[in-house]
């Protein structure tokens, strides 16, 4: 589709390149025509630090590192709030979102295989995320984070992620516009001050429990946050030079504390009336289960942790895909799973959450002109140092702010022109597919959503192949055949298109459907069959016995080299002699038939 628009926290496969047109929160991505671009795939194996040897095997020096070290002053102050901001999300304290940017992000730029790619937590996991904490507690959330990394490491040794680019496109918009949706819905509590007494876990209900509360609704909080989502979405209309969430959410935070200053009666929830602040100390190793792991523990979070490591996958991976159009690097797919599941697991022993690519942070860093992963590792140890050096001043950052920060990311991440743009030219099956997983994402959850609009999609995929797999039955005395004529009692079938369990069935109902005792032999022209599966070969064999039952001698004609090992492993000719032949080529079966 061209002209598609990738905003912060979107995402689109199979772009040739890109380029960066926002600012930090506001961050735009404009696909552009490519004259070159390296591709996304690697020959190389999964050594681990793939990307940052890779950037200094090239030559790194003095300048390389003052531009890295500038770019991860910029990711950090966007970072900070945002780490921030998605841990509330998902109802764990503020700074387990922090934790998660410094350990996770940390790790996973020394150990990945993309070069700009910035890792920490995302705002698609809140929908998974979430409901974890509300059934298992801080503890289960840890543990799920720890699994999904296991699993991510077992992809990558495996080589799975190069099979990410194979997700239908409709599949990930849908889901990730179900996924804004939800984040949006989630953050009007603190955007109008509603008292909600317990958030539900499902989308239906959550809308009654805010509605229900609407009357609760506090003017002071609306002004905070719509102050905030003014200067996010206003500064870089003005400005692209200063981060928008830097004084969006430093500004208001100074004028709320001004304001309450000078009239106490003026009160908003802070992190610090919510959490009581954040600590002033660095993350500290710890267990991240309670009580110890039990095998009963890792089969109820099993199904948690796999939704985890696929959507950190497609997450990080689709991110990386962007970031080499953007900057005609090379990423190695398999080097970043391995790398991002090292991060998850080392994460939770210092209470981080799950992370994975964030796509927003990631078209920062390379705007700000980082040049290796050293940014992406300086960016997690600038968010360590602001976490002990300026915890009591994030205390007076106000909930209204960061869910106005949450609802432009939503907004960006919804991909609207995008999803639009599919609903109005793309096929209607697409539609459906596109529809649907929004739908069950919103009303169910993302595992649901993409499971059913994978099946979607491949049954759809096999009826357009079913489709194309064209078949042609001639019945005639003779017939000229490309130059060929064939003899006096002869007919002629020919399939054009691969003969697969989508179209076998539907290629072999002209055969099945003859019943004409006018012809003695009859040639089935596989030339132009480039692959043939088993269900198809055995259709063709079910085809081929009804004729031999019906006193026809059948000859196989022209398969291409894969056909051909099937058929002579299968041995059909053995299996009807004198009555099934086997020829290379459409002259040798003419000449056959002929002798027939």
């Amino acid at each position: 589709m061209p002209n598609w628009r990738i905003r912060a926290e979107g995402r689109v496969a199979g772009i040739r390149t890109h380029e960066i047109v926002g600012g930090a929160c506001g961050t735009r991505l404009v696909t552009r025509p490519a004259h070159r671009m390296a591709p996304s795939t690697s020959s190389y194996s999964f050594p681990i630090g793939f990307a940052i040897r890779r950037a200094f095997k090239k030559g790194y020096g003095a300048a390389d590192l003052r531009a890295d070290l500038l770019a991860s002053v910029v990711v950090a102050i966007v970072a900070l709030p945002l780490s921030m901001a998605l841990a509330i999300a998902v109802g764990a304290p503020p700074q387990h979102g922090l934790y998660t940017a410094i350990v996770a992000g940390f790790i996973a730029a020394l150990l990945g295989g993309c070069k700009f790619q910035v890792s920490g937590p995302t705002a698609a996991f809140v929908v998974i995320l979430a409901p974890i904490v509300n059934k298992y507690g801080l503890s289960g959330l840890l543990t799920a984070g720890f699994m999904a990394g296991a699993m991510l490491v077992a992809m990558g040794a495996f080589k799975l992620g190069t099979f990410i680019r194979f997700i239908p496109y409709p599949v990930t918009t849908g889901f990730t516009a179900g996924i804004a949706t939800v984040i949006a819905t989630l953050q009007v509590k603190d955007a109008f001050g509603l008292r909600v007494t317990a958030m539900p876990d499902h989308y239906l209900e959550r809308i009654g429990a805010l509605w229900r509360a609407r009357g609760t609704a506090d003017w002071r909080e609306v002004v905070v946050a719509g102050a905030t989502l003014a200067l996010l979405v206003g500064l870089p209309r003005v400005t692209k030079k200063i981060p928008a969430p830097l004084v969006a959410i430093a500004g208001v935070a100074a004028v709320v504390a001004l304001v309450h200053h000078l009239h106490p009666s003026f009160e908003v929830a802070t992190i610090q009336s919510r959490f009581h602040g954040i600590p002033r100390t660095p993350p500290k190793p710890a267990l991240p289960w309670a009580g110890g792991l039990s095998l009963a523990t890792v089969r109820e979070l099993g199904s948690s942790a796999f939704a985890i490591a696929m959507l950190g996958a497609i997450e990080s991976l689709l991110s990386a895909i962007i970031c080499d159009g953007l900057t005609r690097t090379r990423h190695d797919p398999n080097a970043e799973l391995v790398g991002l599941g090292i991060a998850n697991l080392v994460a939770p022993f210092f209470g981080g959450i799950a992370a994975t690519g964030a796509l927003a942070r990631t078209a920062t860093n390379i705007r700000a002109g980082a040049r290796s992963p050293v940014a992406s590792a300086a960016h997690a140890v600038l968010v360590l140092l602001a976490m002990v050096l300026l915890a009591p001043l994030v205390a007076y950052i106000p909930m209204a702010s960061l869910a106005a920060l949450l609802l432009v990311v939503a907004w960006n991440m919804s991909e609207l022109r995008t999803a639009m743009g599919i609903v109005r030219i793309a096929p209607r099956s697409d539609v459906l597919v596109l529809v649907a997983c929004f739908l069950l994402t919103v009303v169910f959850d993302m595992v649901v959503a993409v499971s059913v609009g994978f099946v979607l999609a491949a049954v759809l995929f096999m009826r357009r192949m079913s489709e194309i797999t064209e078949s042609k039955l001639t019945v005639d005395q003779s017939r000229d055949e490309g130059g060929l004529v064939l003899p006096p009692g002869t007919s002629f079938y020919e399939v054009n298109g691969p003969l697969f369990f989508g179209a076998a069935q539907r290629a072999m109902d002209s055969l099945h459907a003859s019943e004409s005792d006018a012809f003695r032999t009859i040639v089935i022209h596989l030339g132009k069959v480039p692959v043939i599966d088993a269900t198809g070969f055995a259709a063709l064999e079910n085809a081929v016995d009804a004729l031999v039952r019906r006193k026809k001698i059948v000859i196989l004609a022209g398969p291409f080299p894969q056909p051909r090992k099937i058929f002579d492993r299968a041995k059909l000719d053995a299996a009807h002699p004198g009555m099934v032949f086997v020829a290379p080529t459409l002259e040798r079966a003419v000449e056959l038939a002929a002798a027939a």
